[in-house]
């Protein structure tokens, strides 16, 4: 039984090492926005730029949203509000917003009735905002090949600066398409636990100092910031190309990544803010409509994660507990990494070091959530999201 406790813990301690050691040494790769280098110049010339905000039943935190972005600190912009099918007062309080004077030239609102067939709902809503912009019309000022467009979520809050820094980066390093890590607002222990969780374990899946390496696989999306030249867009087909992808914002970074068009990732923290969900429960209800289809609905490839995920991080806590001697030893070097890993994270992620306490819990609710979406996708032949079903048969069967 001691030679178990040595194997599985040698190999977790070398799983983790080489991991947190790769990103502790490269994390300082990532820029931060938010440093006094990454100021733009007062007479910086940037491109003409449409912003384009999907939302559906966001009554809550549409507002305050659409407010940070009519008050941003950039010179031509467009900003698109597109509200889907919403049964709340999402579209009355986006129509009350734009007939107000600080808003007249910037917001325009596009109102969804019906969702096509074939489409998903925020992927049409978003791919709609974009091509019924002045921008795609040639109507707006001084608009062409250098236009640029920001897709961003319905909660998501803008500092005044934030995106005339993201561009003004972009364009300085000849860039097709910019995720800017979010700040969340984390207010329960179990929001700090589920969303750092996550943040760690995507280090075995993606390098984001590799992302602008044309020759690596590493590629990035996040839906509170994709931030992409209208020409790459058109590029790669629009959002009509990823009509069915449920986990848009990743194959989107994915599609610029085949495309061989440039990509990069940076961080700023306090640019953009938003609350992922509310409580522990909240975080694992969206994640349940994302993972079936991130593991491309294959029962293998969720207890593969599954497995996975309860030997990389319950294992090394569980074994530091029941071995003896020096058999904890390697258990111990895993655990240490995992805390280094956590305090690596929260540089972008504003999380905490003391978090890795809870990646054993994060683990296991990550499971659940992994099971359940996939429970759930089975039994009803579809996944549900806001309201609306979309058949698994479809989805599996989507164009590629």
């Amino acid at each position: 039984m001691i030679w178990a406790y040595w194997i599985t813990g040698v190999l977790l301690a070398l799983a983790w090492s080489v991991t947190t050691l790769q990103l502790a040494w490269h994390i300082s790769e990532i820029a931060d926005l938010t440093k006094p280098e990454r100021e733009v110049p007062k007479d910086a010339v940037l491109p003409p730029l449409t912003i384009v905000v999907p939302a559906r039943n966001e009554e809550a935190e549409i507002e305050e949203a659409l407010r940070s972005l009519i008050q941003l600190n950039y010179p031509e912009f467009e900003l698109v509000a597109v509200d889907d099918r919403s049964t709340d007062q999402t579209g009355a309080i986006m129509d009350r917003l734009a007939a107000e004077p600080a808003a007249q030239g910037k917001l325009r609102v596009v109102h969804v009735r019906e969702l096509p067939a074939g489409w998903l709902g925020k992927l049409h809503a978003m791919w709609l905002g974009s091509m019924s912009s002045d921008a795609r019309q040639g109507s707006g000022p001084r608009q062409g090949s250098d236009a640029w467009l920001l897709f961003t979520d319905a909660d998501c809050v803008f500092q005044p600066e934030s995106v005339r820094r993201a561009i003004h980066y972009a364009i300085q390093n000849h860039v097709d398409h910019l995720v800017l890590f979010p700040t969340g607002h984390m207010k329960t222990l179990g929001e700090r636990m589920l969303i750092s969780f996550p943040q760690v374990m995507a280090s075995f899946a993606m390098r984001p100092w590799k992302v602008r390496d044309p020759k690596a696989r590493d590629h990035i999306g996040v839906g509170a910031f994709n931030l992409i030249r209208r020409s790459a867009y058109e590029a790669i087909g629009t959002y009509e190309k990823l009509r069915l992808e449920v986990v848009d914002d990743v194959k989107l970074g994915e599609s610029i990544k085949r495309a061989g068009l440039r990509q990069d990732v940076v961080c700023g923290p306090g640019l953009v803010t938003l609350r992922w969900a509310v409580g522990a429960a909240g975080i694992i209800g969206t994640l349940e409509k994302n993972l079936f289809a991130f593991l491309r609905f294959r029962l293998s490839l969720v207890l593969a994660v599954c497995a996975a995920t309860f030997f990389l991080c319950v294992w090394p806590f569980a074994g530091m507990a029941l071995a003896h001697g020096w058999a904890r030893a390697p258990f111990t070097v895993a655990v240490a990494m995992i805390a280094l890993a956590y305090t690596l994270t929260a540089r972008y992620a504003a999380g905490s070091g003391w978090l890795f306490l809870t990646c054993p819990f994060g683990g296991l609710l990550f499971i659940a959530a992994v099971l359940r979406s996939t429970y759930r996708a089975l039994r009803d032949g579809a996944v549900t999201w806001r309201g609306t079903k979309y058949s698994l048969a479809e989805l599996r069967n989507r164009p590629r």
